[in-house]
């Protein structure tokens, strides 16, 4: 386990920005005991630890270790970052923008599908653009995945109820369609 690079941090936080904003800043923030939190590369993941814990980790043999702390996502062989569904809890309370859908849309984005605005019940930010990511909820705010806007916000509103308002990027169905993929290496 190892501290990222200067390019893997700048490719790291152009990805969580998308979805944070400016509250990316408390993401690396001293915590309340005096503690803060880093990023931690392993395998290709990119993992959010306390600097305790991860100096502590530094004594297993690379190779040994298989996760410490939450798998954020994970970088391709070409040098992108990918999100995981793991890092869902750690974006959710630090989102800028959400969008709430209906019961019925529920079960459909679990299974994969994308957002479309027949399950849209709200969506509080006015001034969403197209592109940007959001946090796709339920209507009782429990964070299901996320995903990035098909159409701006007022675009949205005009839409046929057939029309994709939210491409899919990862929801919490794949920790029962991905369970073999994962946690694996490579």
């Amino acid at each position: 386990m190892r501290a990222l690079t200067e390019e893997e941090t700048q490719t790291l936080f152009k990805k969580l920005a998308e979805y944070t904003g400016s509250s990316l800043k408390s993401l690396i923030a001293d915590a309340p005991d005096g503690d803060r939190y880093v990023f931690r590369l392993s395998h290709n993941r990119v993992y959010y630890v306390r600097l305790s814990l991860a100096n502590l980790a530094t004594s297993i043999p690379r190779d040994q270790l298989l996760s410490l702390g939450i798998c954020m996502g994970k970088f391709t062989k070409t040098g992108k970052f990918r999100l995981h569904i793991t890092a869902l809890p750690i974006i959710a309370d630090h989102a800028r923008n959400k969008i709430y859908i209906r019961p019925n849309g529920v079960m459909p984005f679990l299974y994969g599908s994308n957002v479309a605005k027949a399950h849209i019940a709200r969506m509080p930010s006015d001034d969403m653009v197209e592109h940007s990511g959001v946090i796709v909820c339920t209507q009782d705010d429990v964070p299901l995945g996320f995903g990035i806007t098909a159409r701006s916000t007022a675009e949205a509103r005009r839409l046929d109820p057939t029309g994709v308002v939210c491409f899919r990027q990862a929801d919490c169905g794949e920790y029962l369609r991905d369970e073999d993929t994962l946690f694996a290496s490579g």
